[in-house]
């Protein structure tokens, strides 16, 4: 299976599900199995393209923090 392939997978498998749905697919699937994990970033990947600039910047502060274990602001992109 190519990696077209799996996206369009994972996207089959969670859509036209609810919002509880959807919510209940991710915290099953956080800390558990890694073969999640690319499910998941197929996910984030569909979250990062709709976001806008400021959206973003705010996950990456947070990935920034959870990381580095502080409230400090991440170095400027270069």
């Amino acid at each position: 299976m190519n990696n077209l392939d799996l996206r369009q997978a994972i996207v089959r498998r969670v859509q036209n599900k609810s919002g509880e749905e959807l919510t209940d697919v991710i915290e099953s699937s956080i800390g558990h199995d890694e073969k999640t994990l690319p499910g998941l970033g197929v996910l984030f990947e569909m979250i990062w393209k709709s976001s806008d600039a400021s959206e973003q910047s705010r996950m990456v502060q947070s990935l920034y923090n959870e990381l580095n274990g502080t409230e400090a602001a991440p170095p400027s992109p270069s």
